[in-house]
């Protein structure tokens, strides 16, 4: 576990040397038009600028208007969407990004991943995905919920290896093995449901450490997942709350509170496993 140096301006050098933020917004489910402009604008201005949205989220549209409404440059925001399963496919994936950009009202996108690894289309996908890239369409490449033997399948076909594999991680779900899998393969990690969607927070063992730092737990979990090297994109409508996920900076868990956050793991996932879904 090595240390970081951690602030509000941290980045994540991706493979190709692109900087990636390593705390963004995440907004699923934010399918209100007010109420996503509302919590995005908020964000900015507490000093996000990692937006990570998707062509299912079907907010891509407000993700560019609350941008635009901004006085944040666009260059100085990181967007991530992704390609969603039924548009998958090499062909069906060049249309579905074109549409994304369409929405988001923007002439490139910095990252962007396929949604879940459907069996039949998901090394046509990134295949799309690489000409996306080649054609400085998108800054950078990756997937999302792929497990290594996804990541294996890519790669006997790929000219380039995803930079990014977004994954639900949590303490209840830790993905050591897959974790240390793509750090040996220069993959960095987002954690989705960074916060197993609320469902750890009155977990003791958190509530403790939390306690010591003066912290709550979610930022102590934001903390854990910075400190273990990983992008983390907690999802919040709460204007508060988006700027309390953003507060956590200004204390470092220690070694031993770190494993003991790493033992609550039950391998315990709040979403499908990638090996098992049928959307």
């Amino acid at each position: 576990m090595r240390k970081l140096t951690l602030n509000i301006h941290s980045t994540k050098q991706l493979a190709n040397g692109i900087e990636m933020p390593r705390l963004g917004l995440g907004v699923y489910k934010m399918t209100e038009p007010d109420i996503a402009i509302q919590a995005i604008t908020a964000a900015l201005d507490y000093g996000y600028r990692h937006i990570d949205t998707a062509s299912l989220y079907a907010n891509e549209k407000e993700v560019g208007d609350a941008i635009r409404a901004s006085n944040v440059p666009r260059k100085d925001i990181f967007i991530t969407t992704k390609v969603w399963n039924t548009d998958q496919g090499y062909d069906q994936t060049l249309r579905a990004f074109e549409k994304s950009l369409e929405l988001l009202g923007m002439d490139y996108v910095d990252l962007y991943l396929t949604h879940w690894p459907v069996k039949e289309t998901f090394v046509d996908t990134y295949r799309a995905i690489e000409r996306l890239y080649d054609e400085k369409l998108i800054r950078a490449t990756g997937v999302a919920n792929h497990h290594a033997h996804h990541l294996e399948a890519i790669a006997a076909k790929a000219n380039i290896k995803p930079m990014v594999n977004q994954i639900e991680c949590h303490p209840r779900l830790t993905q050591f093995d897959l974790r240390e899998y793509c750090e040996e393969q220069g993959i960095a990690i987002t954690s989705w449901s960074p916060l197993a969607r609320g469902r750890i927070l009155e977990e003791p063992t958190l509530k403790r450490i939390s306690t010591k730092y003066s912290k709550s737990t979610a930022q102590t979990i934001i903390r854990w997942h910075l400190q273990h090297d990983l992008i983390v994109i907690p999802k919040s409508e709460n204007p508060s709350r988006i700027a309390e996920n953003m507060d956590v900076y200004d204390f470092e868990l220690s070694f031993e509170d770190m494993k003991n956050i790493d033992a609550l793991n039950l391998n315990e996932r709040t979403g499908k496993d990638p090996d098992n879904f049928s959307f």
